[in-house]
């Protein structure tokens, strides 16, 4: 049976951030009709913005190919016993609840044009850095969420991860960050934008991550994120 020539139509929610808007880019490059949304065009944190963000989406390209949850937030560093539950409500709310509701809502566009849901999940979910409690915490809930989805949503849907490393780095930490990976530099966005690109059309691959890091996972003589 020949595969089905998708129609293009992609959601890349958190597509104004330096991720977001990379994989926006190459989506587009690559012919794509891209709905680039923000938090005013819905907001994740609820499942009734998760919604508004569907309709809009929905309303400007007609359907749904590829969806990517590109949104997060509560990434700070803080001691372990500072973090409050302001910190773990921010570092949650877009990446493990915002994920699920992002799921939901989109579901039913995915399903009928048997499309795909990729998730920009964080190494952070492989590594326990104490100064990132509620990050890393988050992280792992939504790479969780890519597996589980995979198997509510199959046959119809794919849910796969994308675990970036250091790939949006300010230039004062670049040498630091550099020294963490196998390959002795750090990424760019635009990394993450192919690992997307690649996973938007790999018909055979479902409810697992694609790990973009430069060997940082495999890295342990070096300097570690605390």
């Amino acid at each position: 049976m020949p595969l089905r020539t998708p129609h293009k139509r992609a959601l890349v929610a958190g597509g104004t951030g330096r991720v977001g808007a990379a994989i926006a880019e190459r989506l587009r490059a690559e012919g794509w009709r891209v709905c680039a949304a923000a938090s005013a065009d819905g907001d994740l944190r609820t499942r009734a913005g998760a919604a508004a963000l569907a309709v809009h989406a929905l309303e400007e390209l007609g359907g749904l190919d590829v969806v990517v949850h590109a949104a997060g937030d509560g990434f700070a560093p803080k001691p372990f016993a500072e973090v409050t539950e302001e910190d773990w409500d921010a570092a949650m709310d877009v990446t493990a609840k915002g994920t699920l509701f992002l799921a939901q809502a989109t579901a039913p566009a995915l399903r009928e044009s048997r499309g795909v849901l990729v998730i920009v999940e964080d190494v952070a979910s492989y590594q326990a850095w104490p100064s990132f409690a509620a990050h890393c915490a988050a992280k792992a809930a939504q790479a969780m969420l890519t597996r589980v989805l995979a198997r509510a949503l199959a046959p119809e849907v794919r849910v796969c991860g994308v675990a970036p490393g250091p790939v949006a780095v300010p230039p004062e930490q670049e040498e630091r960050r550099a020294a963490e990976t196998l390959l002795g530099r750090v990424g760019a966005p635009d990394d993450v934008a192919e690992a997307v690109l690649y996973l938007a059309r790999a018909g055979f691959v479902t409810g697992t991550s694609l790990v973009v890091d430069g060997g940082r996972l495999l890295e342990s003589r070096r300097a570690r994120v605390t």
